[in-house]
C-alpha cells in the first residue's frame, strides 16, 4: 500500500463538449493545493473498468473524481460502491443528469469545491439487469433517442436536438408494457417507461418530481401520450401532471415486460433492444459528494452511516 493520500481523476475524453485540459489541470491543483498526489486516468472504451479498479486497488485513493456523463459516472461508481471512497461529479457529459438532481453549479471552481468537500449524501443504487443504475433508465423514445444520438456522430445538446424530430417521426410507439410488483400487475401503453432512482432527465425536465434518491424506492413512470402542455409542466420544479399523462409506481422491485424489443438505456448509455427488465433496489449505497443546501434537503449530512 502507498503512504500517499491520492485523488484519482476519470476523464472521459469524448464525453460532451467541454474543454477536459481545464478539468484536469484545475482538479490537479486543487489536489496538490490540498497536499493530495494526483492521478489521472482517460477513458478509452476498451476495458476501463477493470484499469479503474485495478487504479483503485493499487492506490488506494481518499476519493475519486469523475469528469463525464452519466454513463462514465455510473461506471466509476461501480468501481467504488463496496469502498470506504466518496465520489465527486465533475459534469462534462452532453446531458448531465446527476449533475442536474444534485443541483451541481455551473462553474467548474465551484464544482471542484464541492467535488473536494467533506459533504457527501449516501444515495440508493439500481441495479437493474444485473446493471447499476444510479439516475434514471427507461424504454421507449428517449432510449431511442439515446441511440440515434450515439449513432449520429455530432456531440453536445447539438446531437441530441438534431436527432428529436426524426426520432418523433419514426419511432413505433405506442409501446405496450406490464409491470409486476409487490402490488400486484399492470398492463399499460404509452411512449416511455422511466425508471427513476432520481428526478431530473439531463435536460432539467423534472419527470419525477416526488422521487427520494436516499429513500430505499424508486418510481416506473408510465409517460401514455405526447402531451405538450404536460411536457412543459416538467420544466418546473414540482410539476403536478396529470394522471392522464403519467401513470406512477413507487416501488422496492419491479419487474417489465414487452410485447415486442423495445430500445434501453441506463443512465445515458443506449444498451440494446429488449423484452424484459428487471430493477431492484441495492443493499448498497454510494457516497457522493453534494453540495451542502441538497445534502440537507434529504435530512442526512457528512457522518451519515450505513
Amino acid at each position: 500500500m502507498k503512504s500517499e493520500n491520492y485523488i484519482l481523476l476519470v476523464v472521459n475524453p469524448i464525453a460532451g463538449d467541454s474543454e477536459k485540459d481545464t478539468i484536469i489541470a484545475a482538479v490537479e491543483s486543487e489536489a496538490i493545493k490540498r497536499n493530495y498526489s494526483f492521478q489521472l486516468y482517460k477513458t478509452s472504451g476498451k476495458a476501463d473498468k477493470k484499469a479503474i479498479n485495478a487504479l483503485i486497488e493499487k492506490l488506494k485513493p481518499t476519493r475519486v473524481l469523475v469528469a463525464g456523463g452519466d454513463g462514465t459516472i455510473s461506471m466509476v461508481a461501480d468501481c467504488v460502491l463496496k469502498k470506504d471512497i466518496i465520489l465527486g461529479i465533475i459534469p462534462a457529459g452532453s446531458a448531465n443528469g446527476m449533475a442536474a438532481n444534485f443541483e451541481l453549479p455551473q462553474t467548474l471552481s465551484q464544482q471542484i469545491e464541492i467535488a473536494f468537500s467533506d459533504i457527501a449524501l449516501a444515495i440508493d443504487i439500481l441495479i437493474i439487469n444485473e446493471r447499476i443504475c444510479l439516475h434514471i433508465a427507461d424504454l421507449g423514445i428517449n432510449a431511442e433517442l439515446i441511440k440515434n444520438y450515439e449513432n449520429s456522430g455530432i456531440r453536445g445538446k447539438l446531437g441530441y436536438f438534431l436527432q428529436s424530430i426524426p426520432t418523433l417521426i419514426n419511432s413505433e410507439h405506442p409501446f405496450y408494457f406490464s409491470i409486476e410488483t409487490e402490488e400486484g400487475i399492470i398492463e399499460e401503453s404509452g411512449i416511455l417507461l422511466a425508471i427513476a432512482n432520481a428526478n431530473k432527465f439531463g435536460t432539467g425536465a423534472t419527470i419525477n418530481p416526488h422521487g427520494k434518491i436516499n429513500d430505499g424506492k424508486f418510481e416506473v413512470l408510465i409517460f401514455k401520450n405526447l402531451d405538450f402542455f404536460e411536457i412543459v409542466k416538467t420544466i418546473q420544479e414540482k410539476p403536478e401532471m396529470s394522471s392522464d399523462f403519467v401513470r406512477v409506481i413507487s416501488t422496492k422491485a419491479a419487474k417489465i415486460s414487452c410485447k415486442k424489443k423495445i430500445p434501453f438505456q441506463i443512465d445515458g448509455e443506449f444498451l440494446e433492444e429488449i423484452t424484459s427488465v428487471t430493477a431492484i433496489v441495492s443493499k448498497n449505497k454510494l457516497k457522493v459528494a453534494v453540495p451542502e443546501k441538497f445534502c440537507n434537503l434529504h435530512t442526512i449530512n457528512a457522518n451519515y452511516e450505513y
